[in-house]
């Protein structure tokens, strides 16, 4: 029986660089966005003819039957209605979840200096990045408990996507640096209570990556690379991140739960 992931915000930037990952790697996918599914029908037909490696079939084949089975489950993962109903698709569909990737997230929609900050982008970033996330795993959590008690071989575990920004400071964007920093330690968290059930939690930490989130501060980080802000002198791309999260997927770290998996070409490394 394949694998199931649900992945948040995984029709675009680094979660669907995730996904074509995971969809190679031979998993079955939900995909959590807020576009309506006309706006992403090509991304879907795209991933449902993803032919596992080592099928031995065509990494294109349409084929009834030896495609990725997707579904698409549109909904706001700040809000609760949204949150239950995702969830609900994902067990009327699959009736299982191997795998959770806490991706959707956001930037504030004007970066403003802390001094200057609004209650209200404070509230949406955090209810986004943070709140979200956090009783979605909640949710989530409860159903691998219950796969892991009835089948000990059931294989579970949750993989959060932060940022460098958990570190590092950007003052014109802090409450996106709180989120991330607050990640870490629901990653933490959720990894001390799930650790008797052997449900590792991750978090993966990419870099600079090149999505259409840094779109608008494209030249000013070409600049900054060019010039050494990364030991490797490239963007993070989303597939780099996809490829962290599918070797976490398949166990490949499974006795490192709670560990942070850096995705930033070096740019973290402390240096004189």
């Amino acid at each position: 029986m394949k694998q199931v992931a649900l992945i948040t915000g995984g029709t675009r930037g680094i979660g669907l660089g995730i996904a074509r990952q995971l969809a190679l790697k031979g998993f079955d996918l939900a995909l959590n966005g807020i576009r309506p599914e006309e706006k992403i029908h090509g991304i879907l037909e795209e991933l449902r003819r993803t032919v596992p490696e080592g099928s031995g079939q065509n990494i294109t084949d349409s084929s009834a039957g030896k495609g990725t089975d997707i579904i698409y489950c549109r909904g706001n993962i700040a809000v609760s209605g949204d949150r239950n109903r995702v969830w609900g698709q994902v067990l009327e569909h699959f009736d299982r979840l191997n795998l959770l990737v806490n991706n959707a997230g956001m930037a504030p929609r004007e970066r403003r200096d802390i001094l200057e900050a609004t209650e209200e982008s404070y509230q949406e970033v955090m209810d986004v990045n943070l709140k979200g996330p956090y009783f979605l795993t909640q949710k989530i959590a409860g159903h691998m408990i219950q796969q892991k008690q009835k089948h000990p071989e059931f294989r579970a575990a949750i993989v959060n996507i932060s940022s460098v920004s958990a570190t590092l400071v950007s003052v014109n964007r802090g409450e996106y640096c709180i989120s991330k920093a607050g990640m870490g330690m629901m990653t933490r968290l959720f990894a001390v209570r799930l650790g008797e059930y052997d449900i590792p939690v991750y978090e993966v930490r990419p870099g600079v990556a090149l999505t259409d989130m840094t779109s608008g501060v494209k030249k000013k980080y070409d600049r900054m690379i060019e010039e050494g802000l990364t030991l490797q002198k490239r963007w993070a791309l989303p597939s780099d991140v996809g490829r962290a999260v599918a070797s976490l997927a398949l166990g490949e770290l499974s006795y490192s739960t709670g560990q942070v998996i850096m995705v930033d070409g070096g740019m973290t490394i402390g240096r004189l």
